[in-house]
């Protein structure tokens, strides 16, 4: 069959894509193997949210006293949480179903596996589709780390850990990156013990170090016992306990391994050669600023291309790409800033460099940092953790990057997001009238914090 574009996956760049050119005139086939919706929607954001929402809700009732709220024993229903990630998921993913049918005949899906079997053709189901365009969305997976015997023990993934309905004795967390991070707190509050092992010398090391001690010291108070720089060499099971044991030959053990050690593309088993599309040395697809991949006629977008793996990045592609491909876009790949934010309480965000970042590449930055909690708000809601930080060019003001540590960082992270995209100086946050009391009005204060904001 001919298609004028053929879309391989279903993520948050692969379904809008399929829906837009479609809803364009063009004759589109959409290819899932498994679920609509990708990683996202699945097995990353809408679930592991949904949970964190539940284990947020343990942690405020337990430390309502504080607040000088009394409240009984404070039990959690580990299959009412599960059931309740379920019909999150199930609205979204049904929803998705429902926006493609009714997208009209422009638009064919197809569930099944999809490989390339020559150029800009496909074989799914035992059937060959050839496009004009083909884009491939097939995002990513865990990475299964070289551990010896981990073949053998019945290891956890980060959908699998979402699926146990009985609360871990005690959960081991082998990484110490935004899955493992969001799990860990996620699992101590439900109630369980937790360690995370930890390859580098902190949690989230491509941060600053007064970033990741932020949350570290968090994680400490709550209970979660932090094993930093260490390395996996080997697991068994013994009895009823996973022992881990590391490269020192000191030893973890718990009742359960959630292994969250990164995430490699979906390409093993895609026959991208019989396509003549290159990977790295990863798995990754070989992409430049416009999408394009070494094959004529073939783009990749989202995780499969190996760079950031957010949801809101997979869906940028989207409209990048489709804009290229309409003749319409100015922007390429490389014309975009990438924010991020970790779901752990308080919340861990960033948009541009790091401190670590500007002193490695030998730009010039003015420097504030504050902590958290001399923001009143926090304050008042005893929400104190946490710090904050920006970098700014000395010579033209504007914002070179920032991080926050600390309550809804994830939203506040996007005050300097769009001053960084409009290209305005920090003076304009300076200016503004900010509400009080806000969080947003700590962030002024931190701007104001600079030598050459300083009210005098």
């Amino acid at each position: 069959m001919n298609h004028d574009v053929i879309v391989v996956g279903s993520g948050q760049a692969g379904g809008p894509l399929a829906t837009r050119f479609a809803g364009a005139g063009k004759r589109v086939l959409l290819v899932e193997r498994k679920h609509f919706g990708g990683t996202c929607i699945n097995y990353g954001c809408t679930p592991t949210k949904t949970m964190v929402a539940s284990a947020r809700a343990a942690h405020v009732a337990r430390r309502a006293a504080r607040l000088g709220v009394k409240t009984g024993e404070v039990r959690v229903d580990l299959a009412a949480v599960v059931d309740r990630k379920d019909a999150v998921v199930r609205q979204w993913r049904d929803g998705l179903a429902r926006k493609f049918e009714g997208t009209g005949e422009n638009l064919a899906t197809v569930k099944g596996h999809a490989r390339f079997v020559g150029s800009r053709e496909i074989e799914v189901n035992g059937e060959r589709h050839r496009g004009e365009v083909v884009i491939v969305n097939t995002g990513g997976r865990p990475l299964v780390p070289p551990i010896a015997g981990l073949d053998a023990v019945p290891w956890l993934d980060n959908a699998k850990v979402m699926d146990l309905r009985a609360l871990p004795a005690h959960l081991v967390v082998l990484g110490g990156g935004y899955i493992a991070c969001e799990f860990g707190q996620m699992f101590r509050r439900f109630g369980a013990e937790v360690t995370i092992v930890q390859r580098g010398p902190h949690l989230f090391d491509r941060e600053d170090v007064d970033v990741s001690e932020a949350i570290e010291g968090v994680f400490r108070e709550e209970g979660i016992h932090l094993v930093l720089g260490a390395e996996g060499k080997s697991v068994a099971k013994k009895a009823d306990e996973i022992v881990l044991t590391l490269g020192d030959g000191k030893q973890v053990r718990g009742s359960h391994l959630l292994v969250a050690v990164g995430r490699r593309p979906n390409t093993d088993d895609l026959h991208c050669e019989a396509a003549g599309v290159k990977l790295d040395k990863r798995g990754a697809v070989i992409v430049d600023d416009r999408y394009r991949t070494s094959a004529e006629g073939v783009f990749a977008v989202g995780d499969v291309t190996g760079g950031p793996q957010f949801t809101h990045t997979s869906w940028d592609d989207h409209r990048i790409l489709y804009d290229l491909l309409a003749g319409t876009g100015k922007r390429t790949r490389a014309d975009r800033l990438v924010p991020y934010c970790v779901f752990t309480d308080p919340q861990v965000a960033r948009v541009g460099l790091s401190e670590r970042d500007a002193k490695e590449k030998g730009i010039e930055v003015e420097v504030a940092n504050l902590p958290f909690g001399s923001i009143a708000r926090a304050i008042e809601l005893d929400e104190t953790a946490g710090t904050m930080k920006v970098l700014l060019d000395p010579k033209t003001e504007r914002v070179l990057g920032a991080a926050i540590v600390g309550k809804e960082a994830g939203e506040l992270i996007h005050i300097f997001v769009a001053l960084m995209q409009a290209g305005a100086t920090a003076s304009a946050i300076v200016d503004a009238e900010a509400i009080h009391p806000t969080f947003a009005e700590g962030v002024q204060s931190l701007v104001m914090s600079l030598p050459r904001y300083e009210l005098t």
